[in-house]
């Protein structure tokens, strides 16, 4: 009896404690003497902005009777942490090292040794969904990226808006003080709201970040990568042979960070670091390349790689030691029939292709990792380790699937529905892979090992393979169980709580004005302590959904759908989303998925079903749509939408391909009127697309020339002179200085995507060129090249020029006329699945 009685006192006089502390943090925290310079300030965060302080001073009509009063600067409160949220792109959770692995990332190794491995950590299996997520504390639906931007359609939980309801950590950080950044990928703006048109709202600077160094959209090229400053594009790598955007980004983030230690050492810093890779195309350094084939990881094949890191994995307790391997595809039914290739089944060039593959994708993430490796330790150089919160997220979702079951050299060839390279093509580009003559993705195989323990992949939210993320966090004399695992079930929407209350701030009621919606996440700040290693989650049910597949946890319990076609299966037919086949699992006693309970307890499985309804309704996720990427035909907002017709003057650099005319299957006529200087005229007249796909409208030496490059797998010519129309113009002339209109007209062999057409070049009337070609591109000519009018900044469609390739003529006008599309409905549904595919 005394001891129940101790107990409860004790119990009573710890939350005493916790309360009164807690009270205290919350109130104002005031230093230096009011009204002076250096006063300084915390705010309850109730408001964001905070109500401007009342003046303090004296006024009177002269400034000798009166007395000055600054407001006092806002900070966080005292102790709060710098904070640094790492998360790579595309890794599933048998990647890295320190989730075993057989890829070396150091980096995060470090701040597992220094902090705590998160065993069950979860994204929402697609980019910029999951990093909404991460950024709002709110689940993906509810702030309207119920699948990736490029995918929006006209309802709440998938109209691609972040809303003014949903302030991201970065605008309460802001608020509260912080120095706040974003270092990388960002794939949260709208893709119809990329170009300087704006808004802004919906950028890094609208949603709190006041420093933005990195790209847009969900992939760039890391040699000459689509990269921004704040709102403006930026060209680093021209005159730099040496330059990959990896190390570009840690460059710049350690200079920031080296920057804001000089100019306001004690302000705390929120920094988002997040990297392309290995997102495709995978384009590490060669050094590294070569690093990663001498060391021979993937000589034996994928399968033999997947027992090797499921042994790793056992061996550093990051999984169960009763832990199942799930089996390998072989068109069972759980696999929705889907059937991947046996190592031992493939021939030499096969095997040395794929492991070639393999290895530079594997480079590209021990590089990244490298690179993230070089901005922890610019923190500790400074001094402030000690009082930094790191979080290092390995995967915004699974491994990509998106790359077929042969790899390729060229990302957009997967893209535009070639499936199946001949051999001696890709060999061609062997020795030259990851280089920035490639830009390449890898085989299936390679996904699903790199997926270890579980089933499927990036895009597939009902499965472990698709969600399931290694996480690791330090934070020095905050976490009492260094180099622990923690098993507890935890989502990215928990980041923001935790982060939240490491800082002792608020979330906000008002922001801007804006009554703001709850924090839907729970802080992982529990399981820091060593006492409540093993106490239960505190995140006891999460829905999964990502275009039709579907999944809910509930307090070690999983239902999920099956997924009727794997994810690189293009266009194919979808059932009714009544019809999905549903699977359960226990997965507190069935780590990896692998024992479907739902024949054995179809009561369980009802009551699972009927908990994914109800929280479907309370998160936005209606109405389901497994139409799948279908939807990027869906009517947005956009400046160009409609217009068969378009007119440019002088230099227009920088057009987004959203709103750039496109030419794809279909008629178009493409007239410039130019004007060539006493002395004669080079350069880029108009371009769209570069090395990888697109074409060119250009003087070369004066001499007009056509380029229609058809995703690096051939090249065809328009000009005068040799090749020309006999007669037209024998020697290629340059043209004379004055007036003249060069026009190419192409009349399309359709209907259907990418069939072929007959392309004619008339300069001043007269023609210079007539040629058929058999193929054009069918569906995605780049994405992340700009559509440039007066000169080239990107790559070149060709090598026959050096960039940026400046047109020295004067552009008077430049006009494209577009016919009709000549893709059936069916056809529009097949182009808009691999656009979809390749723009997430």
């Amino acid at each position: 009896m005394k001891t129940n009685k101790y107990l409860l006192l004790s119990a009573m006089l710890a939350a005493a404690v916790l309360a009164a502390a807690s009270s205290a943090r919350a109130q104002a925290q005031t230093t230096g003497t009011p009204g002076s310079p250096s006063a300084t300030t915390t705010i309850d965060g109730k408001q964001l902005p905070a109500p401007p302080s009342k003046f303090g001073g004296v006024i009177k009509e002269s400034v000798k009777d009166s007395t000055p009063y600054w407001l006092p600067r806002v900070v966080p409160p005292k102790g709060a942490p710098n904070i640094l949220l790492i998360m790579t792109d595309d890794q599933g959770y048998g990647i890295s090292s320190t989730f075993g692995g057989v890829i070396p990332t150091p980096a995060m190794d470090r701040i597992a040794k220094a902090g705590l491995r998160y065993t069950q950590f979860h994204s929402t299996a697609l980019c910029s969904p999951t990093r909404a997520a991460l950024i709002t504390g709110r689940n993906h639906h509810s702030v309207g990226s119920g699948v990736v931007g490029e995918l929006a359609t006209g309802y709440p939980g998938y109209d691609s808006i972040i809303g003014l309801e949903h302030a991201t950590i970065g605008e309460i950080l802001k608020e509260n003080g912080y120095a706040t950044s974003w270092f990388g990928k960002e794939h949260n703006t709208p893709s119809f709201q990329y170009s300087l048109a704006g808004p802004y709202d919906q950028w890094p600077s609208g949603m709190g970040f006041e420093y933005f160094y990195g790209f847009m959209g969900g992939e760039t090229d890391q040699w000459t990568p689509y990269l921004f400053k704040d709102h403006t594009q930026i060209f680093p790598w021209i005159g730099r042979k040496d330059y990959n955007l990896t190390t570009d980004m840690a460059d710049e983030a350690v200079k920031y960070l080296h920057s804001m230690n000089a100019v306001a050492p004690d302000k705390p810093f929120f920094l988002y670091y997040v990297p392309g890779g290995t997102h495709s195309p995978h384009q590490p350094m060669k050094e590294w390349i070569d690093k990663i084939h001498a060391m021979h990881l993937f000589d034996d094949g994928w399968e033999k790689l997947r027992e090797t890191i499921f042994a790793n994995q056992k061996k550093l307790g990051v999984i169960p030691a009763d832990t199942q391997l799930t089996p390998w595809p072989d068109g069972q039914a759980e696999f929705g029939g889907a059937k991947l290739p046996r190592w031992d089944s493939l021939s030499l060039i096969q095997k040395k292709l794929y492991i070639r593959q393999a290895e530079v994708f594997a480079a590209y993430a021990a590089y990244t990792d490298y690179e993230i490796g070089r901005v922890i330790q610019e923190v500790q150089d400074q001094g402030k380790l000690d009082n930094t919160i790191i979080i290092y997220i390995c995967g915004d979702n699974g491994t990509s699937a998106e790359g077929t079951l042969e790899g390729t050299y060229n990302t957009l060839t997967a893209y535009n529905g070639i499936l199946t390279i001949p051999e001696p093509l890709q060999l061609l580009h062997y020795e030259e892979w990851g280089s920035d003559k490639t830009y390449p993705h890898m085989a299936v195989g390679w996904t699903w090992a790199f997926d270890t323990p579980f089933k499927w992949a990036k895009q597939v939210a009902s499965h472990f393979g698709g969600t399931r993320q290694g996480l690791a966090i330090s934070w020095p004399g905050h976490i009492t169980d260094v180099g622990g695992i923690r098993t507890q079930f935890h989502h990215m929407i928990d980041v923001v709580p935790t982060l939240l209350e490491a800082t002792g701030i608020k979330a906000p009621e008002m922001v801007n004005g804006i009554p703001q919606k709850p924090i839907e996440g729970v802080s992982m700040a529990y399981t820091f302590d060593k006492a409540n290693g093993n106490a239960p989650s505190k995140h006891e049910t999460q829905y999964f959904e990502m275009v039709g597949n579907r999944a809910i946890y509930h307090d070690g319990w999983v239902a999920a759908t099956t997924p009727p076609s794997p994810p690189w299966m293009l266009g194919a037919t979808m059932p009714p989303l009544g019809d999905y086949h549903w699977e359960l699992y226990n997965v507190a006693k069935d780590y990896s998925e692998n024992n479907d309970l739902a024949a054995q307890m179809p009561d369980k499985l009802k009551e699972m079903q009927a908990l994914f309804l109800t929280e479907a309704g309370k998160y936005q996720v209606f109405p389901l749509d497994n139409s799948g990427f279908v939807r990027v035909l869906s009517p947005k907002p956009s400046a160009i939408a409609g217009k068969t017709e378009f007119t440019y003057t002088g230099v227009n650099a920088g057009i987004p391909f959203g709103n750039a005319p496109s030419i794809l299957d279909k008629d178009y006529t493409i007239t410039a009127e130019i004007t060539v200087p006493k002395g004669g005229a080079e350069g880029m007249i108009v371009t769209f697309g570069g090395r990888f796909g697109g074409y060119g409208l250009y003087l070369q030496k004066g001499k007009p020339v056509f380029v229609y490059n058809l995703l690096d797998m051939e090249r065809f010519r328009w000009e005068g002179g040799v090749g020309g129309k006999v007669g037209a113009d024998l020697f290629g002339r340059a043209l004379a200085p004055g007036k003249h209109t060069l026009v190419f007209d192409f009349k399309y062999d359709g209907p259907g995507p990418g069939k072929g057409g007959t392309g004619v070049f008339t300069v001043d009337g007269k023609e210079m060129a007539r040629k058929t070609i058999a193929h054009t591109v069918p569906l995605l000519m780049t994405v992340d090249e700009n559509f440039d009018v007066g000169v080239d900044t990107g790559t070149g469609v060709d090598d026959s020029y050096q960039l940026p390739f400046k047109f020295t003529g004067t552009i008077d006008k430049l006009t494209f006329k577009l016919g009709p599309s000549q893709m059936t409905a069916e056809e529009q549904k097949a182009a808009a699945e691999a656009v979809g595919k390749a723009t997430d």
